[in-house]
Parts: C-alpha cells; sequence; structure tokens
C-alpha cells in the first residue's frame, strides 16, 4: 500500500488553510490552523508516510520551507501565476 500524502497549503499572516489528501486521490484531513511553527509542525509530525507539501510563494515562503522542510518528503514552492493586460 503506497502511503504517500500530498499536502497543499494556502498560507495567510494569521491562518494556513491545510488539504491533505492520500494516494488515492481522497481528502483525508481539511483544517484551518494558526499561523504558528509549533502547531504547523504538530500536525505535520502527526501524518504517517511519505509527504508531499506544496505551498504558494509569498511573504511566508521562505520561513515554511525552513521550517518544514527537514520533516517531509519533498517540498514544492509554487509561483503565482498572474494574467497580464
Amino acid at each position: 500500500m503506497n502511503n504517500t500524502k500530498y499536502i497543499g497549503l494556502d498560507v495567510h499572516r494569521e491562518s494556513i488553510s491545510i488539504a491533505v489528501m492520500n494516494s488515492a486521490g481522497k481528502i483525508v484531513l481539511e483544517c484551518v490552523v494558526e499561523t504558528k511553527a509549533s502547531i504547523i509542525l504538530q500536525l505535520i509530525d502527526g501524518l504517517r508516510g511519505d509527504l508531499h507539501v506544496t505551498l504558494e510563494e509569498g511573504t511566508w515562503a521562505a520561513w515554511l520551507y525552513d521550517l518544514l522542510n527537514p520533516h517531509v518528503t519533498r517540498l514544492w514552492c509554487a509561483i503565482r501565476a498572474r494574467m497580464l493586460p
């Protein structure tokens, strides 16, 4: 059985919306947590398997990258696409 989890983070100053999907494509967890290192790490450390995390480039991206990188299998930072006039 593949125990990979795919984790998406929608990061804001006060909170982070988190969605966790298993390898079958089923959402296994959705939550909103405070943007605080201890809370984020508690949630990540409670997940089992290979953890693949994606977050959007922004004000908190470098901090989150440094925080999460030692705790996950892979970490991607997506650049925000913008429409040009």
